[in-house]
């Protein structure tokens, strides 16, 4: 496993033999410009009757399982460890605050983030339909779906290309309600639309356990996350800040949210 903290952005230089731009970007955008009705099967439709996703299977909540065994603890979120998956830490360098994990496996990867919900009800078709709308406002599209976890958005947004032409990048939005929490999982590269490609990376997100925690918070509030106990991490040179993640936005500068490049390398020491 390699664990890494995410930068923003293609223009910081700090890391010796980084790369500053990935073809895999490159590869996202040109999957939802030329393909973007082919690539992927229409998914299947929710059986009739059923109101909620079953989640006897995950992700969990901390109160489901025996501990973080076996898992890596980022604060709210444990995460499965898996032998070749990357995990890179999305931090904003104004606060140093962890904002949200990547699961990164080959060519695919998913971004998992936690909010606090009401105790009464869930929040993911509101927030969907917001999602679904800001896309459609940018110029994208945002076709509905039904998926392993329920209702998901199949997504096209607006995305720069290398060259510098605009194009679209391919984004599968995915969440779950859980007890006082909703965990949203955004699946990027193959896995966007590749039911054949995700189905390794919705493995590990069934195996997340949220950890939501006994203090008030608001309806939305990004549930606390954090570096790995041991870890260290130095941010890097002329970073500037990540995008604030709302869970209902979809920020124009979605697009530098590459997962697939690296930025300053966590070390463990145990």
């Amino acid at each position: 496993m390699s664990l890494f903290k995410r930068k923003r952005g293609t223009d910081a230089q700090g890391d010796e033999g980084a790369p500053v731009a990935s073809e895999l970007e490159e590869h996202d955008a040109a999957v939802g410009a030329d393909a973007p009705d082919a690539v992927r099967d229409e998914p299947d439709t929710p059986p009739a009757g059923m109101a909620a996703v079953d989640r006897s299977t995950g992700p969990f909540d901390s109160s489901e399982v025996d501990g973080p065994e076996g898992r890596l603890e980022v604060g709210a979120l444990w995460l499965p460890l898996v032998e070749g998956i990357e995990v890179q830490l999305q931090v904003e360098e104004s606060t140093g605050q962890v904002t949200g994990a990547f699961l990164v496996l080959g060519e695919s990867a998913v971004q998992v983030q936690a909010f606090a919900a009401p105790r009464s009800e869930g929040i993911w078709n509101e927030i969907a339909d917001e999602i679904a709308a800001g896309i459609t406002e940018q110029g994208g599209t945002a076709d509905p779906g039904y998926g392993r976890f329920g209702r998901e958005l199949l997504a096209r947004v607006p995305a720069q290309l290398p060259d510098g032409t605009v194009g679209f990048q391919p984004l599968r939005f995915t969440g779950v309600d859980g007890p006082r929490w909703m965990l949203r999982a955004v699946f990027h590269g193959q896995a966007a639309v590749d039911p054949e490609a995700a189905a390794p990376l919705e493995q590990l997100v069934s195996q997340v356990v949220v950890v939501r925690g006994r203090e008030p918070m608001g309806p939305r509030e990004l549930l606390p996350l954090q570096l790995p106990e041991g870890a260290q991490a130095g941010p890097p040179p002329g970073a500037e800040p990540d995008v604030d993640d709302v869970p209902g936005d979809v920020p124009a500068a979605y697009e530098d949210l590459n997962p697939f490049e690296r930025g300053p390398e966590i070390t463990e020491r145990r």
